[in-house]
């Protein structure tokens, strides 16, 4: 079967598919790395409370407790890093976030031509996005359905045909109204079956 159309291509450079998908997804690992950060903090200020630092600034000795000493020299540290790792954190985050949401557009996408009833349209993915095994399910679902529609136009078809064969000059009286309520049955039929690209 082939691609729709009216199904418009990703852009291979456009990595921010679905916005708030993607923003959502990337601010939790951001969160992740602030909170690892601030852990980090927490847990050496706490190991370093009951030991003393002594330290020579300029010409000055100062003695005084670790934490205070390493506080500020920690939170300088953590931020550069923060920062660093945020920065690599919301890179990685888009990546990965894009194979994911451009399956899930091109899904969405196929989706409304079946709604439509075009089942023509498949879903394509490039090599190495996410919901390749589930793409391929998907599109031989289509294909069976598609399959099922032909085979249907097919029989209705016969039908059609055999009862046009038969004529209504051939029809008894008291059955000509079934007749015409076939015939209406048959012609409604065809008409749903229409809806149908396969």
């Amino acid at each position: 079967m082939s691609q729709s159309a009216a199904t418009p291509n990703i852009k291979r450079g456009n990595y921010y598919i679905s916005k708030d998908f993607q923003a959502r997804f990337i601010l939790r690992f951001c969160a992740l790395v602030v909170l690892g950060s601030l852990a980090t903090i927490v847990v050496l200020y706490t190991f370093c409370a009951n030991s003393t630092t002594v330290s020579i600034v300029g010409a000055r000795v100062k003695v005084m407790t670790t934490d205070d000493f390493l506080l500020p020299i920690l939170c300088q540290t953590i931020v550069i890093v923060t920062l660093l790792v945020g920065a690599a954190t919301v890179a990685v985050t888009l990546f990965m976030s894009h194979k994911i949401a451009g399956p899930l557009y091109r899904f969405k996408e196929t989706l409304k031509e079946l709604v439509a009833g075009n089942f023509t349209s498949q879903v394509r993915l490039r090599k190495g996005d996410e919901l390749s095994a589930f793409s391929d399910e998907f599109n031989q679902m289509i294909a069976v359905i598609g399959e099922k529609v032909r085979a249907l136009e097919h029989r209705l078809s016969w039908i059609k045909k055999n009862i046009d064969s038969i004529g209504e000059a051939n029809i008894s009286e008291s059955k000509r109204r079934e007749y015409a309520d076939l015939k209406q049955k048959v012609a409604d039929l065809e008409k749903t079956l229409r809806f149908f690209r396969t």
